[in-house]
């Protein structure tokens, strides 16, 4: 009997995705906008319909007969991905936990509700009176409801508050954004997988960024060099929040800091793999389990595979800003090809003109 398996988007962040389910046998049912996305050829079927038409992607699994619906490394699938698999009663998150998870205002209101260690946060829009908030400098700005760095910004000086906020809200979706006090500390990620409320820890991995003002991903190595009572602590926080959440399957992204005290602050989870190489590629390589399927696995309804592949060694991602980073890589092409493990993804035309994490020049995944 054929499976058919239907997946939110078509960018190259869903290739990975795409590309395991039809080597485990799955027939391949894409919806995106049509845009000439990698993901439109690579699918065993393709709709030109955008992931937020989530009544006309429901109708059309309705009418294939889907088993499973899924996405990978994007919040706004996360929500149509649940409403159809909510609508027909396939595994996937609550409606509240899908609010609480992509709109970073509910979720802090999530974590202040379950006494998960958050940040002081304040909800405004284009009517606020930013003079009045009680908020200590450095802040950060963000977008309620959008990822990948976008619209991100650290203030230093109260002068610059108003046009932050202003350029958050033009990036928002509801047009509304975040002032938040700035957690100081190291940043990490951390991988977790559920099935029925039982939450699996996968792998955490170190984030090295631009640093301020936008605070652009520039590479992940994982594992992450915690000790083992730093891991214990790490994991204990992140699943009391995942519950905060009700967040019971599927794939998650938690995004930490943790200063020089020890202390561990939540900067937010993402209901979904974590994208930049993270859940795709790094949790393969590094702690040698086949997240891809995993995801696959819990839409379908089935238990996931826990078991860990043997030849796993620590590895990082590298995105490309500049030329150097570029001479970089080709110097590791040449004379080390053996820790290269992957090019994923090349635009020498973008260097110098980067704004966020969506118009990097590229990135290459190597052995650490």
């Amino acid at each position: 009997m054929e499976r058919n398996l239907a997946i939110i988007g078509a960018s190259y962040l869903q290739l990975p995705l795409i590309r395991r389910a039809k080597a485990l046998g799955y027939r391949t049912h894409v919806f995106a906008w049509a845009a000439g996305d990698v993901g439109e050829a690579e699918a065993d079927v393709f709709y030109p319909i955008s992931i937020v038409e989530k009544e006309e992607i429901l109708a059309k699994c309705r009418e294939i007969g889907i088993c499973g619906i899924c996405s990978i490394a994007s919040d706004l699938a996360v929500v149509t991905v649940n409403y159809v698999a909510n609508a027909l009663g396939l595994p996937g998150n609550s409606p509240e936990s899908t609010r609480m998870s992509t709109n970073k205002h509910l979720m802090r209101q999530a974590f202040a509700r379950g006494g998960d260690p958050s940040v002081r946060s304040f909800r405004v829009d284009a009517g606020t009176d930013l003079k009045g908030l009680e908020i200590s400098f450095p802040a950060i700005v963000k977008p309620t409801d959008r990822s990948g760095s976008r619209g991100i910004h650290l203030i230093t000086d109260p002068r610059d508050l108003g046009p932050a906020v202003a350029n958050a809200i033009a990036q928002s979706l509801e047009k509304k954004a975040l002032v938040e006090e700035f957690a100081e500390g190291k940043e990490y990620s951390v991988e977790y997988l559920s099935f029925r409320g039982e939450h699996h820890f996968l792998a955490v991995t170190e984030k090295r960024t631009t640093g301020a003002p936008r605070f652009i991903e520039t590479g992940h190595l994982e594992p992450a060099p915690l000790d083992g009572e730093t891991e214990g602590r790490i994991r204990a926080a992140v699943e009391h929040a995942l519950d905060s959440l009700e967040i019971r399957n599927g794939a998650s992204h938690s995004e930490i800091k943790i200063d020089d005290r020890g202390c561990i602050r939540l900067i937010e989870i993402g209901a979904r793999m974590g994208g930049d190489c993270i859940g795709s590629h790094l949790v393969r390589y590094a702690a040698g389990y086949d997240y891809l399927k995993m995801v696959i696995q819990v839409a379908c309804g089935e238990a996931p595979d826990l078991t860990r592949a043997e030849d796993r060694f620590p590895a990082e991602s590298v995105f490309i800003f500049t030329e150097e980073d570029l001479r970089e890589l080709r110097r590791l092409q040449r004379e080390e090809p053996e820790r290269i493990l992957e090019v994923t993804d090349l635009h020498p035309e973008r260097i110098g003109h980067t704004t966020d994490s969506s118009n990097r020049a590229g990135c290459y995944l190597r052995k650490a």
